[in-house]
């Protein structure tokens, strides 16, 4: 038996089943977790302590393929990359630049960033993942401070259970409602191709714990509400639009079923904001019409609806019966359909939090995730020590909502401070380089003329080099 035969292969969980499907340049379905260290990383260190962390998530040395009627994962046995971050984040993940992994670990300056195809795992997972890195990082640079190491129980996932759990707590009895209403999209002018604008606002904690105390609501809640009012702004300007806003929320479903699994076990709930049924003037209308969305819909038995519905779909003999080449036309187009029922995703990951010794050299997390075609903004929040970062990604010239949302924060007495990644002002930060804009608009100017794409054989090539596409 030679070597290809030996692999080991294991099918994708139910969620993950699309992702592959879907995923191109302009919709990576790439999600980046980052932290930031309080000096500089050194790269040798970091390949080693990927290389570490990846031995005890050892069901993440896996590689993409296709089968007959699905992807699937096949074990991976090249060396793992660690990048110096030059390009955007969340861009498409290529197989050949990558060496097939799943994930892309970068560095720049003081910061680490992990970026998953969501076909490998979701959000609570990764954070497991990232701390897995970190610890191993801090204790080969300080190893004298670091005697002994962290164990598997310091991490909170079980990094040998990958079942489908989405199976495995599945109803087929209960069926969901689904909203037939297309959504509010945001209509800006488009960044360049594969270009994405980032903006971090570093909010105080405890403000806003105390607001949210005194409105009774959750962080969550409070933001969800301010997003939507943010965005009303926008849509109010165009007086023929009257689509409702629509906010989708992914949930852990590992807080509400009995699982543990290092896989995808997630669902959404959407909530769905229409001017026309409320004064989306008024935020405190908004706030609660939030919270009574939130009260009625993240409960068990609601969820589990959703996530009948989702493995109704991905289990479905017609669906599962079809090669993938004709597969991937059909729920391609379906999902461009379905693309038109959100306006953005709002995902908060919540509190991190590290084993405390190793937390005086760890200075912030904060979490990303890839904008697409129709949902053009994608938010995402999480908090450490005494800050919350709530992220924008955006793929729009126009970075309205944004100043919107944390003009409305300072407004309401919650200070906050913007970072962004220098697509609005064209400057380098101190969490991003600078890129040559200037190069990538000579290359997309090349290739859009298709006769001299042609003939400069090597600008493919080069492309790829210098963005790891």
């Amino acid at each position: 038996m030679n070597k290809k035969e030996k692999l080991k292969w294991r099918r994708l969980d139910n969620s993950a089943k699309l992702f592959p499907i879907v995923a191109n340049k302009k919709f990576s379905s790439i999600y980046r977790m980052s932290v930031i260290l309080t000096e500089n990383i050194n790269p040798a260190l970091l390949k080693q302590a990927v290389d570490k962390a990846l031995n005890l998530f050892s069901h993440f040395k896996v590689g993409l393929k296709k089968g007959f009627f699905w992807y699937y994962l096949e074990e991976n046995e090249n060396e793992v990359l660690v990048f110096p971050e030059e390009t955007y984040p969340c861009r498409y993940m290529d197989k050949k630049t990558n060496h097939n992994y799943l994930f892309r670990v970068s560095y720049y300056m003081k910061k680490i960033n992990v970026e998953i195809f969501h076909a490998l795992t979701d959000g609570s997972t990764a954070i497991e993942f990232v701390k897995a890195i970190v610890y191993n990082y801090l204790n080969l640079c300080y190893p004298n401070t670091f005697k002994e190491k962290f164990s598997i129980k310091s991490i909170a996932a079980d990094t040998q259970n990958i079942e489908d759990s989405y199976l495995k707590n599945y109803e087929k009895h209960l069926h969901s409602k689904e909203n037939s209403q297309k959504a509010y999209i945001l209509k800006e002018k488009r960044l360049l191709p594969y270009q994405v604008g980032v903006t971090h606002g570093f909010i105080g904690l405890k403000p806003v714990i105390k607001t949210c105390r005194r409105l009774k609501v959750t962080v969550t809640e409070f933001f969800t509400a301010a997003l939507i009012y943010s965005i009303y702004q926008e849509q109010k300007k165009d007086k023929s639009n009257k689509k409702p806003i629509k906010v989708c929320i992914p949930v852990n479903l590992k807080n509400f079923f009995d699982s543990t699994t290092i896989t995808n076990f997630f669902t959404y709930m959407t909530i769905v904001a229409n001017h026309e049924q409320i004064d989306l003037n008024d935020f405190d209308l908004i706030l609660a019409f939030v919270r009574n969305n939130f009260k009625n819909k993240l409960k068990k038995q609601e969820l589990a609806k959703t996530m009948a519905h989702t493995v109704r779909l991905g289990n479905s003999i017609y669906i599962r019966m079809i090669p993938l080449p004709i597969k991937k036309l059909i729920l391609k187009l379906i999902y461009g359909e379905i693309q038109k029922y959100t306006t953005t995703t709002f995902s908060n990951l919540g509190k991190i939090n590290i084993l405390p010794e190793y937390e005086p050299y760890v200075e912030q997390f904060f979490f990303l995730i890839g904008p697409e075609r129709a949902e053009k903004i994608k938010c995402t929040a999480c908090s450490y020590a005494n800050n919350i970062v709530f992220t924008f990604a955006s793929i729009l010239q126009d970075n309205t909502v944004e100043r919107n949302f944390f003009q409305f924060l300072t407004d309401r007495g919650i200070p906050n401070t913007v970072v962004t990644n220098g697509i609005y002002d064209k400057s380098q930060t101190k969490l991003y380089p600078k890129i040559n804009h200037l190069l990538i608009e000579q290359v997309i100017d090349k290739m859009k003329d298709k006769n001299q794409k042609e003939k400069d054989i090597g600008l493919k090539e080069k492309i790829k080099r210098k963005f790891h596409f």
